[in-house]
């Protein structure tokens, strides 16, 4: 008995030394192929790039996975639990490996022939998921188990457990719980019921087949398998376990949390992130902090949608956007079904007509079920003829709806608006004078529906919009405000094309000689062309330049005088921002500063500026804009500037701005400025050859409606002055402080002449120390009296 005892024994020490050999054998193949686990300690988990406002709001989140890195002092101790019981419940016990749930699992492998239980521990799934590939080989295994004895040996258990918690795929580009919370519940961790918690903690074994969206009936059986293991384990108690176990799974899909929307600016900070880090940029936990601030570009977004809505409306009703039945109309689940697979446009919603009254529709909106269409939220329906005819004014509903049709509605606060999905398009852009930021950008109507950035990619024709640059030439040419120049028809020969040039005033009126301070603020064309013949054309290029335009393409012909170069709405707003700051030029920025997903600084905007006109040019330019907004008074004869409403709106004493609209009316601006705030609002159809057309004046609204042409003044005043009632609302009214070598002096409103005289006939007007004006002779030329009709060029 003891020669066999004693054999026996040999043969177990034989058989631990073969082990240990093979196992020793094993390590010495692979070593070289295993990775350096200390990396784990400096690890960088992949964190989407996230661009954010200046007060902190969420505008966009770019990368391919979700992840929302959390301490483990930041999770709720059941969630803990939850994995620990379904994955590891003896994590706190083994060294990495786990030798009795390795028995375990293979003793029920041997005795069903089944595979039902893992044996790989959290420590494993930590190697694995950060060092090696998900392929089911011995080779795999063993670097598995080898690395997840190195990890326990450099990190603590608390250490190994958060990189777990944080880097497990989870399903729905979840990665992590914090991540899973928010696709699965749209909650934070610690907002989490039990039943969520379980639900998430079953899912690391197939994230795919067991998630509660794709597969609610395995999802809640496995999540009951979470909680009896809690309940085993005594994590919870009985009656915690049977409210969980009774929970419904109410698990949906939720998106990243944008609680801003913004996103051409977004798309211009990813590209700008792009070309500092690369592809890396998607990976690193970068947070983006834009220039913006969420009052800001909310009040934009607001501004421009309903602006170009409402030119919409008052253009006329194009139609349904389909027709979905005649005759035998859809069962409810079917409308419900088809609403469910439309896109929305913010903010309007997609509606489907199911009856059809006198003055009234009844119509079910997409999630909100039936509701009730009004007459007064029909009403202004004429029929769309073409962008300048529009037919007669409905008189009931059913000139205007049937039921069977698609629509689109908005809410307002009178109720639900009978609406349609514009054609016409807009940008708006604002920055701070002082060093460039914007502070609200929208590109377009609608970013899903076209993404082009209209504010940095539209290069349209500038209309009046130009005319403050070639002033301000004209005034370091000897020119001064009180400068008269001949308002009257212009008659000249072209002799390139062979045809008279004939530009012509808007309205089509001709006052003689005129002052620049009120040309400009009236925005005479004609008096801009003689400008520009006493300035030079080539000055008048070199000023576009330092005011940051591109002139190369810009053909050197007096029509520039009136517009005719192209410039995007960006590049307005810069040139206009060198007024507001006192002559000097910014380059307009969107990002303000870069942060490390540690919260570490690593890239700060530092703004340069340079001077391009004299502090006295522009603040001169500036007063003459003034101008434009308040009007004045020539002859006892009070005027108005072409950016009154702008005063009427805003009653402020600091604002400035100038219209501008070219031929056909193609394009409407307005540019305009405080010394805290210049916005450039433009209005146009992405098919340059379409005018903005006009309208007629419709009976069945209120007689506050818009009617007649589309110029800068009735199409893109409006959106500047929306934006700026609330961008200003925190700014005081700030008056303008004259620079030294400026004087101020009474002058003749009809000469421009200094007078001594007081009356209706005078004003204050600013002249510079030592500056002799110039004075343009008056020429009247044959043929062309005053008020006379002309044609061709009317860029105003």
């Amino acid at each position: 008995m003891l020669k066999w005892l004693s054999r026996l024994f040999l043969l177990c020490l034989l058989l631990v030394f073969s082990g240990a050999t093979a196992v020793f054998a094993l390590y010495q193949q692979v070593k070289a192929e295993l990775p350096d686990v200390s990396a784990l300690r400096e690890v960088q988990l992949d964190v989407p790039l996230r661009i954010l406002s200046q007060d902190g709001e969420l505008i966009s989140q770019f990368g391919e996975q979700k992840r929302d890195p959390v301490t483990l002092a930041q999770l709720p101790p059941l969630l803990i639990d939850a994995f620990l019981a379904t994955e590891d419940a003896r994590f706190y016990e083994h060294p990495g490996i786990d030798p009795i749930g390795i028995a375990r699992a293979a003793i029920v492998w041997i005795t069903t022939g089944e595979k039902r239980q893992g044996a790989s521990t959290i420590t494993q799934q930590v190697a694995r998921n950060f060092f090696l590939s998900r392929e089911k080989t011995v080779t795999r295994k063993v670097k598995e188990i080898f690395l997840a004895l190195h990890i326990e040996s450099l990190l603590t258990k608390e250490e190994i457990l958060e990189l777990y918690l944080n880097k497990i795929p989870l399903g729905n580009r979840a990665h992590g719980v914090s991540a899973a919370a928010q696709v699965y519940y749209g909650k934070t961790v610690d907002q989490l019921t039990l039943a969520e918690m379980a639900m998430i903690a079953g899912l690391p074994q197939a994230p795919s087949l067991l998630n509660p969206i794709r597969s609610p009936e395995r999802a809640a059986e496995r999540r009951a398998l979470v909680l009896g293991r809690m309940l085993e384990l005594g994590k919870i108690g009985r009656q915690d376990y049977q409210q969980a176990m009774a929970a419904p799974v109410a698990a949906s899909y939720h998106g990243t949390k944008i609680t801003l929307s913004a996103p051409y600016l977004a798309e211009m900070a990813h590209q700008f992130a792009l070309t500092m880090y690369g592809e890396a940029a998607y990976g690193l936990g970068l947070n983006i902090y834009t220039t913006v601030h969420a009052k800001e570009q909310e009040a934009a977004n607001r501004a421009l949608t309903d602006r170009l809505l409402a030119y919409d409306l008052r253009h006329g009703y194009r139609g349904a956007e389909a027709q979905l039945w005649q005759g035998r109309p859809w069962d409810d689940s079917r409308i419900r079904q088809h609403l469910d697979e439309q896109p929305g446009y913010w903010p309007l919603e997609p509606a489907v007509v199911t009856a059809v009254q006198a003055h009234s529709a009844t119509i079910v909106i997409k999630e909100k079920g039936e509701r009730q269409l009004s007459w007064d939220g029909m009403k202004w329906a004429r029929r769309y003829i073409t962008d300048s005819r529009q037919g007669h004014p409905p008189r009931r509903a059913g000139d205007i709806l049937e039921a069977g049709e698609q629509i689109w509605v908005r809410s307002t606060a009178d109720g639900w608006l009978l609406a349609q999905v514009p054609e016409i398009n807009g940008a708006l852009v604002s920055l701070r004078p002082s060093d460039g930021a914007v502070t609200a950008l929208v590109g377009g109507f609608n970013f899903s529906l076209n993404k082009f950035n209209r504010v940095e990619q539209a290069k349209r024709q500038m209309g009046s919009n130009i005319k403050p640059f070639i002033y301000s030439a004209a005034l370091d040419q000897g020119f001064g405000l009180s400068s008269l120049i001949d308002d009257a028809p212009i008659d000249s020969w072209d002799p390139g094309k062979g045809v008279p040039w004939r530009p012509r005033n808007s309205p089509n009126v001709y006052d003689g000689p005129i002052r620049l301070r009120e040309a400009l603020a009236r925005s005479k064309n004609v008096v801009s062309i003689r400008l520009l013949r006493e300035t030079g054309i080539d000055n008048a290029l070199t000023r576009l330049r330092q005011f940051g335009f591109d002139t190369s393409d810009i053909p050197p012909t007096e029509s520039l005088a009136l517009g005719s170069p192209s410039a995007t709405p960006l590049e307005m707003a810069a040139g206009y921002a060198a007024f507001a700051n006192g002559g000097l030029k910014v380059d307009p920025y969107v990002v303000e500063r870069i942060e490390d997903a540690r919260g570490n600084v690593i890239y700060r905007h530092n703004p340069v500026s340079q001077r391009i006109i004299s502090e006295e040019n522009a603040f001169l330019i500036t007063d003459a804009l003034t101008s434009a907004i308040w009007g004045g008074s020539t002859r006892g004869k009070h005027w108005n500037g072409t950016g009154r409403r702008a005063g009427l709106a805003l009653e402020r004493k600091d604002i400035a701005g100038k219209t501008g609209t070219t031929n056909q009316s193609r394009d409407a601006w307005f540019s305009g400025f405080t010394p805290d705030r210049v916005a450039t609002a433009w209005v146009g159809f992405d098919d340059f050859s379409r005018p903005l057309g006009r309208t007629a004046y419709n009976p069945n609204l209120s007689s506050a409606q818009v009617s007649g042409g589309e110029f800068g003044a009735s199409a893109a005043l409006p959106i500047w002055i929306d934006y700026m009632k609330a961008a200003l609302a925190d700014f005081p009214v700030r008056q303008r402080a004259v620079p030294a070598n400026l004087y101020s002096a009474q002058i003749d409103t009809y000469t421009g002449e200094i007078t001594t005289d007081t009356g209706v006939d005078t004003r204050d007007e600013y002249f510079e120390l030592g500056k002799e004006l110039r004075r343009v002779t008056i020429i009247h030329q044959p043929g062309a009296g005053f008020g006379e009709r002309s044609v061709t060029e009317e860029l105003f």
